[in-house]
């Protein structure tokens, strides 16, 4: 993609998660990019996260990328009905207040999964997204989230 990533904005006091922490060099470093109205993240599971079952990601890291992909829809959700560039003062970072998952087929290791957020609404400090996570164009698991707006 040729723009920038949603969570390339964060400060760096911010960038150290190990799901989508640019400054987390052993992380998984997700990328997410505002596309309108969703945010879309795609990433290619490594044998590492082999779950239960060869050749099938564990649910761990299904969990990870829809909660890191699901903040970053929320902060880009937030700016954008503002009406201010992302990253813009004042700073604006969420974190997972809730998150469900369900987990509805098993995940591919060997193909490139896309992750897509969805704003449900704005409510003050909390925003609600829903998650979708896809592989060959099948959803293997879906979520929701209320994410909550740090105070700065």
């Amino acid at each position: 993609m040729n723009q920038t990533a949603i969570q390339d904005y964060y400060p760096d006091d911010y960038a150290h998660c190990h799901g989508c922490g640019r400054l987390n060099k052993t992380g998984t470093q997700l990328k997410s990019y505002w596309q309108g109205d969703c945010a879309i993240a795609h990433h290619k599971p490594n044998p590492a996260h082999t779950g239960g079952v060869p050749g099938f990601a564990y649910g761990g890291l299904i969990a990870s990328l829809l909660d890191c992909h699901g903040t970053a829809t929320a902060a880009a959700a937030a700016y954008a009905a503002e009406n201010r560039s992302l990253g813009s003062a004042p700073f604006m970072r969420f974190v997972t207040g809730s998150l469900t998952v369900d987990y509805l087929k098993p995940t591919p290791l060997d193909t490139e999964l896309e992750i897509k957020g969805t704003l449900v609404e704005i409510a003050g400090r909390k925003v609600t997204v829903v998650l979708t996570l896809s592989a060959n164009g099948d959803v293997c698991a879906k979520g929701k989230m209320i994410a909550i707006r740090l105070q700065q």
